[in-house]
């Protein structure tokens, strides 16, 4: 089964393994910002908030990610990681000058493991190669709890859905 999202009115098909609330988060490998390898999904000792965007470079996935790092700032609860095809570069540039401190930022530019993972990458139209716009909430068990795949990849995501679902998780 397919997964789909939109960008700009004109469907986009997601490649990868389609997860869906109950599955088990797969545990992947993507490289941060510091070029150092970050594993997300499986089982930890804090919920996850696993985020992908297209790219850190553009106004609505900028915007995300500084709504994200100021909302688990003041939650506490949780370990927060926005996933984008950006070079780690540009990933610790973007944290520096937006004051990004209370997330992680990782890419998965290297083998795209994290897209075809959780099915979330983009494989026809303008943006093929990127990650789709998606949150998942992944309990501590490794179980996702929480899937929101943005039905509009230019739009931002549902926060306040997001955060109840961070809450509710155990």
């Amino acid at each position: 089964m397919m997964g789909f999202t939109k960008f700009k009115g004109t469907d986009v098909t997601l490649e990868g393994t389609q997860l869906e609330v109950g599955d088990m988060a797969p545990v992947v490998t993507i490289v941060g910002a510091d070029l150092e390898d970050i594993k997300v999904g499986g089982s930890n000792d804090q919920i996850q908030l696993i985020i992908s965007v297209p790219s850190l470079d553009t106004a609505t996935c900028a915007a995300e990610t500084r709504r994200f790092n100021e909302e688990v700032g003041m939650l506490e609860i949780c370990t927060t990681t926005v996933v984008s095809m950006d070079l780690p570069f540009a990933s610790a540039k973007f944290c520096t000058t937006e004051g990004i401190n209370n997330l992680e930022v990782g890419s998965d530019y290297v083998e795209k493991e994290f897209g075809k993972a959780y099915g979330v990458l983009m494989s026809n139209n303008k943006l093929k190669g990127l990650l789709a716009r998606t949150v998942f909430v992944v309990d501590r068990n490794g179980i996702i709890v929480y899937k929101q795949i943005v039905p509009e990849v230019t739009d931002e995501p549902d926060y306040e859905e997001v955060l109840e679902a961070i809450k509710g998780a155990r």
